[in-house]
């Protein structure tokens, strides 16, 4: 009975927030449709679907509490996320603060067993900044990384399927093989930037796990996904990093406006470099359809952008 209070006090707290128009739960379409025979999972977002697609193969259903191009930090759910979660074996997230409304919508749903896939990591923290001393959620964003996070998705599939084991342990090994080609494919490509040159300017600092683990250092205009932090101050920072260190190309993400950083490129003589994929996959016809697809389209932005030459340079 607990759990179902739970539920409908946080469904009231939408609807007082405005956040539901009326009292009549939607109707789930199709693509919502949750099969008798098969455990429902749900990750907070399409990166962690597609992990865990990879190692669940068809034994589970897996589907994502926020959508493609969602910005996730500060998402709020809706009453439709609640009916899905309400009907979850098992809820993935990533932790480490990256999704701050994540205790309280799997409270909502009930009793429901959850994975923190990022426990056990050790993570980077923030440094100089508002949120220093706060550890770096975006862990999953080194492929070397990643691996921890299949391990964990095994672990959480067998203990909710212990007749699933085999199929858990094969799908995540090979999964893991793909990891590790990528892993080689990634330094190997970053390896031919030199190392003056490595230098990576994005939106967010969401990069810094792939920066310490392939040799790059960070450099951004906001810590953690939080657009109303760019301020004059933190821009010009940017901008004088930029042309003390000649960097050619400067980038953003996807789920944030790029305004402000093309204001930087502006002012730095750097070009715009392109959109990375960071906290969402792109559709199926995009770039970065999967996590393997996103790794292999920021890297490519990263050495088209670094090898460039342009008006910075000497």
């Amino acid at each position: 009975m607990g759990s179902r209070k739970q539920f409908l006090y946080f469904f009231l707290g939408l609807i007082s927030s405005g956040l539901v128009n009326s009292c009549t739960l939607p109707t789930k379409t199709s693509t919502d449709l949750i099969s008798n025979d098969k455990p429902y999972i749900l990750t907070t977002f399409t990166v962690l679907a597609d992990m865990a697609r990879n190692v669940a193969g068809d034994r589970l259903i897996v589907n994502s509490v926020t959508k493609l191009g969602a910005e996730i930090h500060g998402y709020q759910p809706t009453p439709s996320d609640l009916v899905k979660a309400s009907r979850a074996d098992l809820i993935i997230e990533n932790g480490l603060g990256l999704e701050l409304w994540a205790k309280k919508f799997t409270a909502a749903a009930g009793n429901i067993p959850s994975v923190v896939l990022s426990e056990g990591m050790q993570p980077i923290f923030i440094e100089g900044d508002l949120y220093s001393g706060k550890p770096n959620p975006h862990t999953w964003m080194s492929p070397k990384r990643a691996m921890h996070y299949v391990d964990r998705i095994i672990e959480a599939f067998i203990d909710l399927d212990p007749d699933g084991s085999e199929i858990y342990i094969k799908n995540g090994n090979e999964y893991k093989k793909k990891l590790n080609v990528i892993d080689r494919e990634l330094r190997a490509s970053l390896k031919t930037i030199p190392q003056s040159r490595k230098v990576l300017v994005t939106c967010e600092g969401a990069f810094s796990y792939l920066a310490s683990d392939y040799g790059m250092e960070e450099a951004y205009l906001w810590p953690v996904n939080a657009e109303s932090q760019v301020t004059p101050k933190r821009m010009l920072r940017l901008i004088k990093k930029i042309k003390d260190r000649k960097v050619p190309a400067i980038f953003c993400e996807s789920t944030v406006s790029s305004k402000a950083q093309r204001e930087v490129a502006r002012a730095s003589g750097a070009i715009f470099g392109g959109t990375f994929y960071v906290d969402s996959l792109s559709s199926i016809d995009g770039p970065a359809a999967t996590l393997l697809d996103l790794y292999r389209h920021n890297v490519r932005l990263i050495r088209k952008g670094l090898l460039l030459k342009n008006a910075i340079d000497d």
